[in-house]
């Protein structure tokens, strides 16, 4: 590989951009295809087909082969809140191979005892969001049932591409929040994008059984398109 190819590479890497190196096996040429330049390439069909998959492979176009290597961030799970649900989720979520941030103000929640070897802020969710970025390899999860904590992670969140928002609390909860979203500009298709209650509904009681439902909803919605190419 040029090292040019390797800068830029390493460059779209560390913005947390998605890109496609693509080697035509019998020549050796390679080229970059970054993700903003997918839909308007010879090969887009194969490039968004790779990058739905996550998966570097072979493919034969024109009677020609060409190794697609496939470069996408790790997905993101944010979560808003240092509770008994967080601490459940977080080892389940990297066991799935999730970067996991818990971020809470509280700190006599937000502390490592309570959260061994994970990524932890005690910070307010807007101070804290526009430093780690949420992009559209992230899914925010707000759980600590308190609107001075979970609104602004919220508005960030319906402010930006992430793939999953979803918002723990009953219908009743959801409602009064939808209320004081819609107060603060956001127009009904921005608020369809919630998850509320957050989760699959399997019945979960425990904490550890609604971590699986949150969980479960996140994949889902992570994988959604590569289940429509199935």
């Amino acid at each position: 590989m040029h090292l040019s190819l390797l800068s830029d590479l390493n460059a779209e890497r560390a913005a947390r951009r998605a890109a496609v190196l693509v080697t035509d096996v019998a020549s050796g040429e390679q080229r970059l295809v970054r993700e903003a330049e997918v839909d308007g390439d010879p090969m887009a069909g194969e490039l968004q087909d790779a990058l739905r998959r996550g998966k570097s492979g072979l493919i034969e176009r024109e009677g020609r082969q060409f190794f697609l290597t496939v470069q996408a961030p790790p997905v993101r799970v944010v979560v808003i809140g240092a509770v008994h649900i967080s601490q459940a989720l977080a080892p389940m979520a990297k066991g799935l191979d999730l970067d996991v941030t818990i971020i809470d103000p509280r700190t006599a929640f937000a502390t490592p005892e309570r959260f061994p070897d994970v990524a932890l802020l005690a910070e307010w969710p807007d101070a804290a969001l526009p430093d780690i970025g949420v992009d559209r390899y992230t899914a925010i999860v707000a759980l600590t049932h308190d609107p001075k904590i979970d609104d602004p992670a919220l508005i960030a969140a319906l402010r930006s591409e992430c793939f999953y928002i979803g918002a723990l609390g009953s219908r009743k909860t959801h409602e009064r929040r939808v209320q004081r979203l819609t107060e603060a500009g956001f127009a009904q298709a921005d608020l369809a994008r919630i998850h509320a209650p957050i989760g699959l509904d399997i019945g979960a009681v425990s904490p550890a059984e609604i971590a699986v439902s949150i969980l479960a909803e996140i994949v889902a919605n992570l994988r959604k398109e590569r289940r429509r190419l199935a």
